[in-house]
């Protein structure tokens, strides 16, 4: 199989963990034809979609971990596979991007997620399609409203609705020390839709993301474990990462959002779970693959490769 990722620069790749890497790795040892390009690569002209894309092969090596056989301009369905990679903020380029996805599948091409699923699922407010899994929640850009949450709930978790890897997330305990700045900040003034949620004190055992491939809980999931202080559990604001066994709650929750979120197209979902409730739904470039790999000897990018060698093949 031909398979092109599209993804952030590969120069940008952290190997030992990158799970974009893992899934590359994967497929390479199964015989399949890699090829990569950026989302600034891609084009439509005369009607069709197509990309300036490199073919790679993996050398094996930390550093130089890729060359490059050759470079091409291609319709994006000459491939029999595109994973798509790209991390957010998802913003307007961001929408455009899986625009251009969704015109190239009606040209035949087969894209992992589904371009569709991608836009109409936001990461942050599509929790609000399972409320019945999340702790209290509040999506807007009122201060009136934002405060009055905050007065009922006492402890309470602000962020944005288009970020990653925790920034931007503020929490204001019950003496609402800052929390007019915040509110402020993040709003713009009353400008931004933000969402407020309901602390939930089991963060301190971890932020858990439980993997969902093709509609299927992977048996682990990654604690990320708040640090010196911090309130953000992921591992870009420095959480330390523990792989264990999914609890019962995260295997219900899992079951019960997988099917339907694969019948909507999306291959793999990274849901995150804190304590017993859901609060986000990742769908555009999910990771801890390799973590979970190193600490358990599970191989995630083994079943999800799997996935989509069945999926194109259909």
């Amino acid at each position: 199989m031909k398979i092109a990722f599209l993804a952030d620069p590969l120069s940008s790749f952290k190997i030992y963990k990158d799970s974009t890497f893992a899934m590359m790795r994967e497929a390479a040892r199964r015989g399949h034809t890699l090829y990569a390009f950026e989302q600034r690569h891609m084009a439509l002209e005369n009607g069709i979609v197509s990309a300036e894309v490199v073919e790679i092969t993996l050398t094996g090596e930390a550093d130089a971990w890729y060359s490059v056989v050759g470079a091409a301009s291609m319709q994006l369905n000459a491939f029999d596979a595109i994973i798509e990679r790209k991390d957010p903020p998802f913003d307007m380029e961001y929408v455009y991007l899986t625009q251009l996805l969704e015109l190239a599948q009606s040209q035949g091409a087969r894209v992992f997620n589904d371009p569709a699923a991608i836009r109409t699922h936001n990461e942050k407010l599509s929790i609000a399609q399972f409320s019945h899994y999340t702790s209290p929640t509040l999506v807007t850009s009122s201060e009136t409203r934002l405060r009055a949450f905050h007065a009922e709930h006492g402890d309470v978790i602000f962020k944005p609705l288009d970020g990653m890897g925790g920034a931007g997330i503020f929490r204001i305990k019950d003496d609402g020390m800052n929390l007019g700045s915040v509110i402020e900040t993040l709003t713009e003034l009353g400008t931004r839709t933000i969402m407020a949620q309901k602390y939930i004190p089991a963060i301190v055992h971890g932020d858990k993301r439980v993997l969902v491939i093709d509609g299927k809980p992977v048996p682990f999931a990654l604690a990320r474990i708040p640090q010196a202080g911090e309130v953000r559990g992921n591992l870009a604001a420095g959480g330390m990462g523990r792989a264990q066994p999914i609890s019962p709650r995260d295997r219900e929750i899992a079951e019960a959002l997988g099917p339907q979120l694969a019948a909507r197209g999306l291959l793999l979902v990274g849901l995150d779970i804190i304590g017993d409730f859901l609060t986000e739904v990742n769908v555009t470039s999910p990771t801890c693959f390799q973590e979970i790999f190193d600490q358990t000897g599970f191989d995630v990018a083994a079943v999800f490769i799997d996935a989509v060698e069945a999926k194109a093949r259909r």
